[in-house]
């Protein structure tokens, strides 16, 4: 088959859509297919093939609502003429998708639509947006959700959309099936009595960054290291020098228990951190499907999140997970800091248990949940769509 993936951004870019993207590219790639993913240009990109995808790069940005500017011609010529088989597009609410909404009955390739949430379905200014989304989702051949709870699922379904279904994300059998010896706390010197918890995301100030460190600080649990990782970390360093009053006094009195790291790690390190890791906490404010807690699954790493996207029914699905109660306003979810310390006072305590959240979650990811699974379910939607035709 020869396929297009369209999404905004793509290696070197790393976050959970263009590791979602690489994934199914990739692994579509190593069955056979011919596979390019159209993104937006990116000055640190200097190939035009990554591990055989081919990536073709348009200095375009924006969306629908906002504006679009750039060559949006030679992007919709190049989606017309390529001559594909399929071609799938990643997320609304930016350009690689909302360029092609109007084009929908021109394109003959088969069409996917994978939504990837609806993160402003209730944002007045894209009112009129979502208006038209039905008719969008109904022209398209079928659409994709990660979930079977989330708003946008929960959208086709109020609206009467019949051609759906559901593939989840997942976490790499390459990266997490082999359970490695252990070398990244002694590169850290972080003590190996030390109980470590991890958080993985870069700072954008929605990912719960800083009601990570005050669930930290507030639970009753001594010999302990928060880990960071992400891009923009020096970021928290900046941003807590601005809240001294409730976070930086704490530190100064718990420290000398307590270790807050902030790092910026290659792949590899940031895989050996899940695998090292006693508890991963992530208390996110918005997310869709977070690609971090399956990888916490693939890990053995129980995990304590915001009741954000579908993180509750990740902990269901997993058995690996327990929800922080969450208060919302608007599309954000702010986690309860003091039932938060509460949960992860008993999780540091309860080793039995942790044992068992672990146990069930990798065995979960096993079953259902590695990229290699997910990628095989795109590919036979893929052929069912061709052989329908």
């Amino acid at each position: 088959m020869k396929i297009l993936h369209t999404v905004e951004s793509y290696l070197p870019a790393r976050h959970g859509m263009s590791e979602v993207v690489r994934q199914l590219s990739e692994g579509l790639v190593a069955l056979g297919h011919d596979v390019t993913v159209a993104t937006s240009t990116n000055n640190k990109r200097t190939e035009t093939a990554i591990r055989g995808v081919k990536v073709v790069s348009f200095n375009i940005s924006g969306n629908m609502v906002r504006g679009i500017t750039g060559s949006k011609d030679n992007y919709i010529k190049f989606v017309k003429e390529g001559n594909f088989d399929i071609i799938t597009c990643f997320a609304a609410q930016q350009w690689a998708t909302d360029l092609l909404f109007p084009h929908l009955s021109s394109i003959l390739a088969k069409k996917i639509f994978v939504p990837t949430g609806f993160s402003a379905l209730n944002d007045p200014t894209y009112s009129e947006y979502f208006i038209k989304m039905t008719d969008w989702l109904n022209t398209f051949d079928i659409n994709v959700f990660l979930s079977d709870t989330y708003k946008d699922i929960q959208f086709a379904r109020d609206n009467q959309i019949r051609n759906t279904t559901i593939i989840p994300n997942g976490a790499s059998a390459q990266e997490f099936a082999n359970l490695s010896e252990p070398y990244l706390r002694k590169k850290l010197n972080i003590p190996k009595s030390s109980l470590l918890i991890l958080h993985v995301g870069s700072f954008t100030g929605i990912k719960g960054h800083f009601e990570a460190i005050q669930i930290f600080l507030k639970a009753r649990i001594r010999n302990a290291t928060l880990l960071f990782i992400g891009q923009n970390q020096e970021k928290i360093i900046e941003k807590l020098g601005r809240k001294q009053r409730y976070i930086i006094s704490p530190i100064a009195r718990l420290l000398k228990n307590k270790i807050i790291l902030s790092l910026e790690l290659g792949r590899e390190d940031t895989v050996q951190a899940f695998k090292e890791a006693d508890i991963y906490l992530f208390p996110s404010q918005v997310e869709c499907s977070p690609i971090v807690l399956f990888e916490a699954a693939a890990a053995g790493l129980p995990f304590l999140s915001t009741d954000v996207g579908n993180a509750t029914e990740i902990a269901r699905w997993t058995s690996g997970g327990i929800i922080i109660p969450t208060r919302f306003k608007g599309d954000r979810g702010f986690a309860d800091i003091e039932e938060g310390a509460k949960l992860l006072e008993k999780l540091s305590n309860d080793k039995p248990l942790r044992l068992e959240m672990s146990a069930k979650a990798r065995h979960a990811w096993e079953q259902k949940f590695t990229w290699e699974k997910i990628v095989s379910q795109y590919e036979l939607l893929y052929q069912k769509l061709l052989t329908n035709s």
